[in-house]
This record gives C-alpha cells, structure tokens and sequence, in this order.
C-alpha cells in the first residue's frame, strides 16, 4: 500500500488555505487511498525566534483541528514530530550527505533569512538546515509520496536528492519519495495581497481567514478583500489576481472549477458574498467538531501519544538501518 507524510508547522494559527490545501484533502482523500501518517512538526517552528508556550499551544490547536477536520486517529497516524526521536536521529546523519551549497539554494531559506536580516534579528542555523530536517521527516517512514503545495515541492526534490546519494553511497536504504500537489486551492491567496501566499505566520491578519474566526469575522475578511480595477468578474490569474483568488476559494469550498465560475457573477460584491457564506458553512463543522475535542484533551492526549508509538515502531528499523550503513558502530546490547 502507498505510504505518504505530511505535516502541518506550528508557527501559527491554521488557516483557510492550510485547510483547502493540504488538511482537507488529507482527510477525505490521502487518509482512505494510502497508509498515511500527518505529523504536527513542531521541530521546524524552533527556525526563528519563537515563545515556547505559544508553540506548545498551537502544537495542541493543530493537532485538535486535524482531528476536527475529519481525520481519523483509527485509519491515519496522527502525532508530533518531536514525540519520536527519529526524526532527529535521522536529520544529522542527512546533514552529512547534504552540502552546503543545496541547502543556501532553498528558495524558503534566501526569502526567510532575508525578512530576518531586515529586521535586524540574527539567522539562525536551523533555518538553514530545516530542509534536511524535512527530508528525515519523510525518509524516516519510507514514504512513497508527500502531498504539498506547490511552495514545498523544491524541499521534496531536495529529499529525493539526499535518498538517492544515501543510497549509491552507503546501500540501499530509503524509499524515494514524490511530490503530489492538490489540483484545487493548492495555494490560496492573502485577501489584501492576492500576490501572496496567505500564511499562517504573518503579522497582519486582516488578509488571512484561520479556520477558528467566527462567522462574522469571515465575512468580514472576505467582503473588504482586495479585487481589481474593472468590473467583469472572470478567472485570470495575472490580469486578477483579487478576483481569481476568491473565485479559487469559492471553487473549492464548493467543489468545482474556477473557470467554470467566470462570468457567472454580475458583480464583486455578489462574488464575495457567496464566498464569505461558502467559507462559513465550509468551516462550520471543523469548528463544532473542534469545540467537542477542546472540551475531552484527555482523548487529544491519547491520540497523540498512541501516534507517537505507531510512528517510532514505522520509523525505527529505517533509521537504525541508516546508522549501521553509513558507518555508525550499534550500541553493544544490541551487536551481534
């Protein structure tokens, strides 16, 4: 059976893109067509300067909002990535595998590193290396395919790099992994700025639906978003973008194609009404479900801690498999 990881970083409140991306073809696709294991990576969200107790709670929050999202702890191992110290145990071995030079070619890290300098704070290592971190992620379980958006597709590409050279180096010992990209709101925009990619970690909201907003704040979002100068209401992303995105969100949140929406609408006022509703009732039943699980963290906890041990018992054979190849001596209770 096809095995796929994915995971979802704890450096912000999950968002409407997070969840017509990546968390809702998760969980009524990927959960029932593969062996599919979805990771809170909360390793990757120490990167930049951060406050521990608030990546403590978003680590629970996305976790909680997994399940709420109709991910089924019985069908898919739902855990957190630094619950299982495979994940770091594996992320040094590629590190000796990966160069320099790959890891200052990631797009992720130059616009990062950039943003941080500008601010005047100092770049952290971690930034640099995360991407081999991600790689361990994925090669530690041996999967076959990795869902992503479009931004993440050269870290996948970096991943099946480090598995191949592993491989000719030191024997054959990872799967090598492909990129899927969802064909629909694979990347959502920001409502102010429908030239960006709207994400979890940036400072102003008022471009960003999080999946927890109430109604009200919705619509409020997706009524006051950015359109374009004009009035004809059709898909096109370069001439747009405004229009194209709520017309991708729309789209989604209903099951069919941009395109076929072009047109359809006399004005943007009555394409974003539709939107704001669309989005409200999409994400209506995420926010009950996630109100029941708030109420039972015992069961939250649980959860967590079975995914833990399902993963570290998936994890553990490759991981020790690479030690022993690449020239790491076992412990002495274990030599033979």
């Amino acid at each position: 059976m096809t095995r796929i990881f994915s995971g979802v970083k704890p450096t912000g409140h999950l968002t409407l893109a997070n969840y017509l991306g990546a968390v809702r073809p998760w969980a009524e696709v990927d959960q029932y067509r593969a062996e599919a294991l979805f990771s809170v990576v909360d390793l990757h969200a120490l990167t930049v300067e951060h406050d521990p107790g608030r990546v403590r709670r978003l680590s629970r929050q996305a976790a909680t909002l997994l399940l709420a999202a109709g991910i089924d702890p019985e069908r898919a191992t739902v855990f957190v990535q630094s619950h299982v110290d495979e994940h770091a145990r594996l992320s040094y071995l590629l590190e000796c595998v990966a160069t320099d030079g790959e890891m200052r070619r990631m797009i992720q890290y130059k616009e990062k590193s950039a943003r941080e300098q500008a601010r005047g704070g100092s770049v952290r290592l971690s930034l640099l290396t995360y991407p081999v971190l991600m790689a361990a992620d994925i090669l530690a379980y041996g999967a076959d395919e990795v869902p992503v958006g479009d931004d993440q597709t050269q870290h996948v590409e970096l991943t099946r790099d480090l598995a191949v050279r592993f491989n000719q180096r030191y024997g054959q010992t990872f799967v090598v992994p492909r990129a899927t990209n969802p064909k629909v709101a694979a990347r959502v925009m920001d409502l102010q700025d429908p030239t960006s990619k709207m994400g979890k970690s940036h400072e102003a909201g008022a471009g960003i639906v999080y999946l927890l907003d109430e109604p009200d704040v919705i619509r409020k979002k997706i009524l006051r978003a950015v359109t374009d100068s004009g009035s004809e209401v059709v898909y096109d992303r370069e001439a747009k973008p405004g229009v194209s995105n709520l017309l991708e969100i729309l789209a989604a949140c209903e099951g069919g194609n941009p395109d076929g929406l072009s047109g359809v609408y006399e004005s943007y006022g009555a394409l974003k009404k539709d939107t704001a509703e669309a989005v409200v009732e999409l994400l209506r039943p995420v926010q009950e479900r996630h109100k029941e699980l708030v109420a039972d963290p015992a069961y939250v906890e649980e959860v967590l801690r079975r995914g833990a041990e399902r993963a570290r018992g998936m994890s553990k054979p490759t991981v020790d498999t690479a030690y022993r190849a690449i020239g790491l001596l076992p412990p002495v209770n274990e030599a033979r």
